[in-house]
Parts: structure tokens; sequence; C-alpha cells
């Protein structure tokens, strides 16, 4: 008897399962269709392996293959416009420091297809979303910790040397010279995430200028990450995307009750005065204000602006991802969302 209850407890525990992911699946458009194959061109080992070569022919053929983003890399993120490409060639390749983080990036990135891969199934969703999106070259990138994510007339870069992970030996330096809450994100897990976060914000839906309260902001960064839920991988975290600690997410989940009596209480949601509201948006190591000893989660004001728009999409199931990206009336979005979350 006891196996029996056993075996019925993992069938219904299987069963559940399935329709759990069914349900999950059923909620995202198919878009096997659509015919997309997202590569990223590997312009480190580009460079790299050309270094053996003359400093003249490695220009024409980088300049040929790279063009505008060959032209940018050379003059504004590693050299200045006063050198030519070839004393900005010469000086890289005997740079030692460079062959030394080339030679990381390359162990921890032999190669991109878990990213390719992510971002296949991204940008898929929206494609399916946004038909007419222009979809950029990806080139990834050494620059010494000079650039993360630059966006190009026709190119979205990937700088590499900025997501080695903790375990890689540069991490220990990185840290001294970037404050640990921005540092710990520079791990692989986080490219595709960035990347449709770049692409979201610099392609797709700028911030109207009008955007001047806390509440607009608020409400403008809840549904960027809204549109991260509907086109990301499903198993990229909640915490990925807004960039917080596992600790940082139960805190604030645990706490949007206090959070949003705060904002009310201290009358914060229709501020215009820049410095008073960017303490909410703005990355940093905590909110000030909230919590105690410094224990809150950063960006609280980004973060309850998620909930806000998630509560609005959930209290009104006809509305578009199309229609909710187009709709710049924040506080439409607030009343109509119902947003009251019971303080603890």
């Amino acid at each position: 008897m006891i196996y029996n209850v056993k075996h019925r407890q993992i069938y219904l525990i299987f069963l559940f399962a399935i329709a759990f992911i069914s349900c999950k699946q059923a909620n995202r458009p198919d878009v096997s269709n659509i015919n997309l194959d997202i590569k990223i061109a590997r312009f480190d080992k580009a460079l790299y392996t050309a270094k053996a070569k003359k400093t003249g022919d490695v220009d024409q053929l980088l300049s040929k293959n790279y063009g505008v983003f060959y032209d940018d890399f050379v003059h504004k993120m590693i050299g200045a416009p006063e050198y030519s490409n070839d004393e900005v060639l010469s000086t890289l390749f005997k740079d030692q420091a460079y062959t030394d983080l080339t030679k990381e990036v390359d162990s921890v990135f032999p190669n991109l297809t878990v990213q390719e891969k992510g971002l296949t199934e991204t940008f898929k969703y929206i494609k399916y979303y946004y038909p007419k999106a222009k979809i950029p070259k990806f080139v990834s990138f050494v620059s010494g910790f000079a650039y993360q994510m630059p966006v190009g007339d026709d190119y979205l870069g990937i700088g590499l040397d900025m997501f080695l992970g903790k375990n890689s030996k540069f991490y220990k330096a990185i840290v001294q010279s970037v404050p640990l809450y921005l540092s710990r994100r520079f791990s692989p897990e986080y490219i595709v995430p960035r990347v449709a976060e770049t692409y979201a914000h610099e392609e797709l839906f700028l911030e109207p200028d009008e955007n001047r309260t806390l509440l607009s902001k608020m409400v403008f960064q809840g549904k960027i990450l809204y549109f991260l839920d509907q086109v990301l991988p499903e198993n990229i975290a909640d915490s990925t995307k807004i960039g917080y600690t596992k600790d940082q997410l139960e805190w604030a989940q645990r706490f949007e009750g206090d959070i949003w009596a705060y904002f009310l209480e201290n009358n914060f949601l229709y501020e215009t005065d820049y410095q008073k509201i960017q303490v909410f948006l703005s990355e940093g190591p905590f909110t000030p204000g909230l919590g105690e000893n410094r224990d809150s989660a950063p960006k609280l004001g980004t973060w309850t602006g998620w909930q806000i728009v998630r509560k609005y999409m959930d209290e009104n199931p006809k509305i578009t991802l199309q229609q909710l990206m187009a709709e710049h009336d924040a506080q439409k979005i607030l009343n109509l969302s119902k947003y009251k979350p019971k303080q603890k």
C-alpha cells in the first residue's frame, strides 16, 4: 500500500509538472516558423589571430569585414581620433596586457553557442511582436574593460572582457575599480538579458521627454522589464533581469507593501526633482531611505514599476504587449492596475 501511495504521488507530481510546463509554453506565442539564427561575429578572435600580419594588412582586412564597428573600436574604444589605425594597432599588439586578457576571454568563451541560442530565441519573440524591428549585427570584442555594450549605426557590441565571471583571474582587479553591485554581474549569464535590455532601450522604446515624474519613470522602466519577461528565455530569473542578488529580490518581494507605502506617504510619485527621484531608479548597493542597516534592494522605483505593470497586464488581459509599450499614460496604467500591495 505504501508503495502504491508513493507511486500515485509521483504520478500526480509528474502530471502537475507536465501541466505546469504546458501552461508556461501556452502563454507564449509559437515562434517556430520565424526563420532566424543569430550569430555573434568574433571580432576579438579576428583581431588577435591577425597579430602576426602587417598592421596595414590587418587594418584593410578588419575595415572590410567590420566596417563601422572597426572604425569605432580603433578611434573611440581603445584609441583616439588623432592616432592613425596603424599606430593604434601597433601599440595594441605590443601590449602584453592585451594578449593576456584576450587569452583569458578565449578560455572562458571558446565559442558563443549558448549566447547565440539565447539571443536567437529572444529575437524570434521580438520579431513576433515587432516584425519590422531591425536586428543589428552582434560583434564581440575586448577593450580592456572600457566598454561593455556599445551601440553603433548597424551593430551592438558585446565586450566579453566585461562578462568573464568571478572565477576569472582578472575579477579581483575589476572589483577594485568597479563597485561590487555592478561587477558581480560581469558574468556570462548576463550577456543575453543585457543585450535584450540595451536593444529595447536604444532601438525600440526611447523614453519620452515628458517623463519627468517618478511615477512616469517607474512605469517606463517597469514596461521595459515586462517586455523582457515576454521575450527572454523563460529560464532567466527575475533577479538576473533586474540585476538583483537572490537576497535583494527576496527583500523587495517581502517588503513590497512597505515600499509602496513609503512612496505614497512621502508624496514621491509626482516628484520631478531629478536628484530626489534618481535614488529610486539608479544602480547602487541599496535604496537610501528604505530598509535598516542598508539592507534594502537598490532601484526600488524600478522594481515597483515592474510590479505595477505586471498587475496592470493581469487585470487587463485584453491589452497586448504592443499596446502596453505604446501607452505613455503612467497614471492610467497605475489606476487600471489596482496596485495595492499589503504592508507587512
